[in-house]
């Protein structure tokens, strides 16, 4: 095909749904409703996989935000978690979701250890306050506050892609030398250190 004759990247506007596999859909219903507040939206519930057409039966259910976006869970009957990645941290991977000030921030941190949940946090981003805790089904879950006003953040995308560009020249040097040096390519770090305060 043509490059030049591809059609414009279609404007993403916003979240869908994410979706991750459940131990127990009712586990997961009192986590993300009972706890959370988050309403069961939708339930889809199939023997095949409509996009593989394969044989899994599943039963498929949305928590909706107030956004209009949703979380979705798949329990496939067998009372199995999704197991962590064996290469990726445990703080690594999650999804975050916005509250609208920060009294609510600290009014679910109370609200979530109250019911035995362990919370990290409040913790400063500079850009953003946020908890992190996990879901029944081993899920990193964040609810961040946002400080930094849209100006702000403008500001810094003015600039983001040119960052960007500099991780990307010094990794494709440090990929360099690791072919001609395995052992002697140390892990890559960051061109600046944004958060020095955290420096022991």
């Amino acid at each position: 095909m043509n490059m030049k004759n591809l059609p414009a990247a279609a404007k993403v506007h916003g979240l869908h749904h994410y979706a991750y596999r459940a131990r127990d859909a009712e586990e997961t219903r009192h986590f993300y409703y009972d706890i959370l507040g988050l309403p069961l939206y939708h339930m889809i519930q199939s023997d095949h996989v409509p996009s593989t057409g394969e044989y899994c039966p599943y039963t498929h259910f949305f928590f909706r935000l107030n956004d209009g976006s949703f979380i979705a869970f798949f329990d496939l009957g067998d009372d199995t978690a999704a197991l962590p990645s064996p290469n990726t941290p445990a703080w690594v991977n999650h999804i975050a979701f916005s509250v609208p000030t920060l009294a609510d921030l600290t009014a679910m941190k109370t609200r979530l250890e109250a019911h035995g949940i362990d919370v990290i946090g409040v913790t400063d981003h500079h850009v953003f306050k946020s908890i992190y805790f996990f879901d029944p089904n081993g899920v990193r879950l964040e609810l961040s506050y946002q400080i930094a006003s849209a100006q702000a953040m403008q500001k810094e995308s003015t600039f983001a892609r040119q960052r960007l560009n500099e991780w990307t020249t010094r990794k494709n040097q440090w990929r360099a030398e690791r072919a001609t040096n395995p052992s002697g390519a140390d892990k890559l770090k960051p061109q600046q250190n944004d958060r020095p305060e955290l420096n022991h």
